[in-house]
């Protein structure tokens, strides 16, 4: 059962959500409101997801993922918020964040990103997607070529593959390897890489043309 953090300073919203969740069988370890409550609970109860609104009253969205990417080991962080602005969703994946939904989402898709966040994946609200990976390309012009840790020829496939946007059951079918074995590659890389999600996985990947057909 995947332990889930539900973080948002509304409690109707933030009750209907952890509602949600427990219905479709997650563990709903905490559900608090203020960011700085959120690293303080976060750090005893150990979540695996932790879904969080930007707009909390003490500390501002970007801030406290950053912070929760210093928790050990660190949660996965699905924002979840009313903005669709493109300054709030680059700074919260820039701050560790793992996805970004809209709070316009229906349940079905909200359970559904819940679920890939904890497989690992990176999700994001349609449009989105594109609007962090332009970015990324954006960045990536502005620096120098570097000769990077040596991976070996199956870990760069499965690289290529994430920067192509496939989940890590999409990988393993089409490498035809059990889905343990492709998170394995995957955690393998992040540490060579010295990387800490996916989207920074996804990132490196961008930089070096590995998403290229």
């Amino acid at each position: 059962m995947v332990r889930v953090m539900v973080v948002d300073d509304h409690p109707m919203w933030r009750d209907g959500v952890a509602r949600d969740l427990t219905e479709a069988g997650y563990e709903v370890v905490a559900a608090v409101g203020e960011g700085r409550q959120a690293l303080r609970v976060a750090a005893a109860v150990l979540p695996e997801v932790v879904v969080l609104d930007l707009r909390l009253p003490d500390l501002p969205g970007p801030e406290v993922a950053a912070g929760l990417a210093r928790v050990d080991p660190a949660p996965r962080v699905l924002v979840l918020s009313a903005s669709a602005e493109q300054d709030d969703v680059l700074e919260a994946v820039k701050a560790g964040a793992c996805g970004y939904l809209v709070k316009s989402a229906s349940r079905e898709e909200f359970l559904d990103a819940v679920r890939r966040t904890a497989d690992g994946d990176a999700v994001f609200t349609p449009g989105l997607a594109g609007l962090v990976l332009g970015e990324y390309r954006r960045l990536a012009v502005q620096l120098e070529p570097s000769e990077g840790p040596r991976l070996t020829e199956r870990e760069t496939e499965v690289l290529r593959l994430v920067a192509k946007g496939l989940s890590y059951r999409q990988i393993a079918e089409r490498l035809v390897l059990s889905h343990r074995t492709v998170q394995n590659h995957v955690q393998n890389t992040l540490g060579k890489l010295q990387l800490h999600n996916r989207v920074e996985l996804v990132r490196y990947a961008i930089e070096r043309g590995l998403d290229a057909d």
